[in-house]
């Protein structure tokens, strides 16, 4: 909850929670202490702006960013969800410790808010197409062994997972279809069953 489309998340996560069936808790994380005390079994890192996002949660008031990525760190098949901003600090944390998500992505790459635009996408994580939302879009440049493409606009890589973590570079949380958050939901409840 640091900034970004944090309560449009919410609306897509209970969305695809009453769809699937699965009953879920949304906690709201502002400080480290917000993380212990929740203890939740997955994460969503919203877009909206990186920058921003690592001086608020880097910040002494909070210091949430490094408390979420020990959390990520620390158990790997724990699922996270991150979306254009979200996809940035998870492929680029810069706390010192490895990428979260094996891939090298670069911001703003897809041009200023002027060139936002909307496109479907091919997705082998959903099996179907996916009505793509990309607003001042990071681009991946590299994508490593050990992620996997799951989202295409034509041949550019707009979507990665390394693990249970799921990196986005557009908004599926702007869209009408839930798959992205459903699957969150699904591989949750998988971990933790």
């Amino acid at each position: 909850m640091l900034q970004g489309a944090r309560h449009v998340h919410m609306a897509a996560l209970n969305a695809a929670a009453e769809s699937s069936g699965i009953n879920i808790e949304i906690h709201e994380l502002r400080k480290a202490a917000d993380l212990s005390q929740a203890k939740p079994d997955a994460l969503v890192f919203p877009g909206g702006e990186s920058t921003t996002m690592r001086l608020t949660g880097n910040d002494a008031a909070s210091r949430l960013l490094p408390a979420i990525f020990d959390w990520i760190r620390t158990d790997p098949t724990r699922p996270v969800l991150g979306t254009c901003a979200g996809a940035i600090l998870l492929c680029d944390p810069r706390d010192g410790g490895e990428p979260l998500i094996a891939a090298e992505i670069d911001r703003n790459a897809f041009g200023s808010q002027v060139d936002s635009f909307q496109s479907a996408l091919k997705s082998s994580l959903l099996a179907r197409d996916f009505p793509g939302v990309f607003i001042r879009a990071p681009r991946f440049t590299n994508v490593g062994d050990s992620s996997e493409v799951v989202a295409t606009l034509g041949e550019e890589v707009v979507g990665v997972r390394f693990g249970n973590r799921l990196a986005l570079t557009f908004h599926p949380e702007l869209s009408n279809d839930n798959g992205f958050h459903q699957w969150l939901l699904e591989t949750t409840k998988e971990v933790t069953a």
